[in-house]
């Protein structure tokens, strides 16, 4: 008998719980409320942004106040229309040498119009709604133009940190670099010296008290300890230098040649635009990775393209740099744990308020100390993860020709080589397709690696020729696309080739593989074990979901299981079995044939190793509850513990089941998994019975173990603490109800054994609840805030970092 029934139907009231009645407004005018968290946050990126905004403004050779100008308004603007709440914007490290470029060809006054007209083009992007398509350049490019900008900042920056002055460009610097060495400036040399020690080991400082001392960002005690030590020591060097406000120069009209000028503004919206959009989404990263529930909508990158292009044109206007999403500052802001937008604003205000109030201390500053510090950001953008990232994908050249692209010859020309060179990577692969024949055993092996197309016909029709009438042959296509010419090719010659007595058998080699023929060809699984297809003679009509239906797939009454299948015990034929034996062994047959040769090595390298999951996994033994495909998880993932009803009996109980302790302290105590997850589901026939129970009927065993639902069943009615509850709606029956219940109380009883309970309080542990809605496949985790306990709904596009929910 199913240990669950199927639900009950509450359809005529879903369109009502999902949109509740609104709430009356609230009285008086509404106030301004700014959470603690963003408080703080603000302050720390306030901290880091100074320092950096004007050793950003010194390396392009803008006046300083500009700096400050581009923060402020990156703040304040930004932070209000953009559409990451969390970045935090203003004059960026990769916008140096674009903007350095700029003013040395056109002059301040141009600069800024341009910054305007980027702005004014970043509207109109946003528009369009393009942004999505500025995430399609290869990462290999932007990550090789983040390189080229960093290594042509700290090759600038190396005369001021020497104490003279840099040139216009890399291959000058590097030629005039032996004569500064020879005449340094000790003192200039000694506060960089220091500003780069202090940036080294400030957040390597040990013990309690270094933990509290690591609060204060490097980048101001670094600057903040050279400018002391300078002071007291009574060191000749040249100074940040703020002029009047009055005499602060503003936007002019552009003057210089209209090619130029428009290749000037080209390149300035690319790299702003692409350096916010990326530093969008890995904000989001950032904060999905965070421990706790999550309140902080994910970026609308549209929207923060318009923001983008907003606080340009304020910053132009204004005499500002251009502006952008600066990754430092954002995830300074992140992990300071800010909640909203109010925390960037927050920051240019006091962005503006240091700029009017502090100019006496600003101008204590030496120069050399704030050129270490933008050298030791630019050395920080040639990240060796990145190298090694691309190198493993294989797009090491795309990286290299972009970044020595830029180092050479500029950004813009540095970002076309690039691209130029990807597309000439990208149509490399897809052209080159090797394939194979061998024979082993009497069976013909043809190898296919690379995308079968067109242009590969000619070597596979070769290759298909050299096997003999009759012979048993493998067709193994190691690739992720077929055109139609490909397919007809070897479908063509698989129908002759068995028409001649010949056996073929086509299979993927890579786990997951898909093969994106015209029909389905291959009849090859994926990760979870489905079939994708079948082939072209079976004669079997199944749905992609064949494994996990395998009793309802098409076949013809009459048609024999295959030779492989396995035999029963005691040597009797499968066939002479029932029905039901019969589609159990068609099953284990179809598991041989296509899964267990894509998953036989994981399964061996497990059976050596010895299984370490990361979660234990308690749920019900309803059949329509399948772990693997909710949680999209593989061999070796999940430690599953089922049960009618997903019961935790409390620890020590009377008559108590065992069982389920002992996995529980053999998950947390042996195995040492990291989070036990508690999952219930709508229509639980545990739950029905619970509900229609009676005291006499606990004499059976189900009755007797329906026992431990009673505090669910309690719970439910108010007795014993809060129940959970669907976000934003209310369930419309009473089991499903319990069924809610019951995961909350359940997660109670889990915190009551030991093991449980030590391995939570030293952190070791984490505890989830989920309920699986089976008849909308819509999953849903539990969260807790302000004591009320609530299953959110998990979204497709939800994509939590390492380290977060289960699911």
């Amino acid at each position: 008998m199913s240990a669950c029934v199927p639900a009950r139907a509450a359809d005529l009231n879903r369109t009502e719980r999902a949109h509740p009645p609104h709430s009356p407004p609230p009285n008086g005018p509404r106030r301004l409320r700014i959470a603690g968290a963003d408080v703080s946050a603000s302050i720390a990126v306030f901290l880091i942004a100074l320092p950096l905004s004007l050793g950003i403004a010194l390396a392009t050779g803008a006046p300083l106040q500009a700096g400050l100008v581009a923060a402020a308004v990156g703040g304040l603007v930004a932070g209000l229309l953009g559409g990451s709440p969390l970045q935090v914007s203003g004059p960026a490290a990769g916008l140096t040498v674009v903007t350095a470029d700029l003013i040395q060809r056109y002059g301040w006054r141009t600069t800024c119009a341009i910054t305007v007209l980027a702005g004014l083009a970043q509207l109109g992007l946003g528009c369009l709604r393009v942004a999505r398509g500025a995430l399609a350049v290869s990462p290999a490019i932007v990550h090789g133009m983040l390189a080229g900008i960093g290594v042509t900042i700290a090759v600038a920056q190396v005369h001021i940190v020497l104490g003279g002055t840099p040139q216009s460009s890399v291959p000058d610097n590097l030629r005039a670099l032996p004569a500064q060495l020879a005449d340094f400036d000790p003192a200039a040399v000694s506060a960089s010296l220091l500003t780069l020690t202090l940036l080294m080991f400030w957040p390597r400082l040990p013990g309690r008290i270094g933990r509290f001392l690591r609060r204060i960002p490097a980048a101001l005690v670094a600057v903040t300890g050279a400018t002391a030590v300078a002071s007291a020591a009574g060191l000749a060097l040249t100074q940040v230098d703020l002029p009047s406000w009055r005499s602060h120069a503003l936007a002019g009209l552009p003057e210089g040649p209209v090619l130029g000028l428009v290749a000037a503004v080209l390149t300035t919206t690319l790299v702003c635009s692409v350096q916010s959009l990326l530093g969008a989404v890995a904000v989001d990263k950032l904060a999905s990775a965070r421990p706790g529930p999550q309140h902080v909508k994910r970026s609308d990158l549209d929207r923060e393209l318009l923001g983008q292009g907003a606080a340009n044109i304020v910053s132009g206007s204004l005499g500002g740099l251009p502006v952008a999403g600066v990754a430092v500052r954002s995830s300074a802001n992140v992990r300071a744990g800010a909640v909203s937008r109010n925390s960037t604003m927050l920051h240019g205000v006091l962005v503006v308020i240091a700029a009017l109030l502090m100019v006496p201390l600003l101008e204590l500053i030496p120069l050399a100390s704030l050129a270490a510090l933008v050298m030791a950001v630019g050395i920080q953008m040639v990240s060796l993860h990145h190298i090694r990232t691309v190198t493993r994908h294989r797009e090491v050249l795309v990286y290299a020709v972009t970044t020595l692209g830029v180092v050479s010859l500029g950004v813009l020309e540095g970002v076309v080589l690039g691209i130029a060179v990807a597309v000439a990577v990208a149509l490399h692969r897809l052209t080159r397709t090797r394939i194979t024949h061998e024979e082993k055993g009497g069976t013909h092996h043809i190898h296919v690696r690379g995308q079968l197309t067109f242009l590969a016909v000619p070597r596979l029709s070769r290759a298909l020729h050299l096997v003999p009438p009759g012979a048993d042959t493998v067709v193994a296509l190691d690739g992720s696309f077929m055109d139609h010419a490909a397919y007809e090719a070897l479908h063509d010659w698989q129908s002759t080739h068995r028409a001649q007595g010949g056996t073929v058998e086509i299979t993927g080699r890579r786990a997951g593989l898909r093969i994106a023929e015209p029909g389905d060809l291959t009849g090859h699984p994926t990760p979870g074990g489905r079939q994708t297809g079948s082939t072209p003679d079976s004669g079997c009509r199944c749905r992609p979901w064949t494994a996990w239906r395998n009793h309802q797939c098409e076949r013809p009454p009459a048609e024999p299981l295959p030779d492989a299948a396995p035999q029963p015990a005691g040597g009797g034929r499968p066939e002479r079995a029932g029905g039901h034996a019969r589609e159990l062994v068609r099953g284990i047959s179809a598991f041989q044939r296509d899964t267990a040769p894509l998953v036989r090595e994981e399964l061996a390298r497990l059976a050596r190793e010895g299984q370490r999951p990361a979660q234990l996994f308690l749920t019900c033994a309803d059949s329509r509850l399948v772990t693997s495909m909710i949680t999209a998880s593989g061999p070796g993932d999940l430690f599953v513990v089922r049960n009618v009803g997903n019961f935790v009996p409390p620890p020590g109980e009377e008559s108590g089941d065992d069982s389920v302790a002992a996995a529980i302290e053999y998950a947390v105590e042996v195995l040492a998994v990291r989070s036990i997850t508690v999952c219930g589901h709508s229509g639980c026939g545990a739950m029905q019975a619970l509900l229609d129970s009676r005291p006499q009927g606990a004499c059976t065993p189900l009755g007797r173990w329906l026992r431990h639902g009673r505090p669910s069943l309690e719970r439910l009615r108010g007795t014993d603490g809060p129940v959970g509850q669907l976000a934003g709606s209310t369930p419309g029956d009473a089991v499903e109800r319990l069924c809610l219940s019951n995961v909350v109380q359940q997660l109670d009883h889990l915190g009551a054994h030991p093991s449980v309970a030590r391995a939570v309080k030293d952190g070791r542990l984490e505890v989830h609840g989920m309920y699986f809605d089976v008849a909308e496949a819509q999953a849903y985790l539990l969260t807790e805030a302000d004591g009320t306990r609530v299953f959110d709904r998990v979204r497709a596009a939800d994509l939590p970092g390492e380290g977060s929910l289960p699911v």
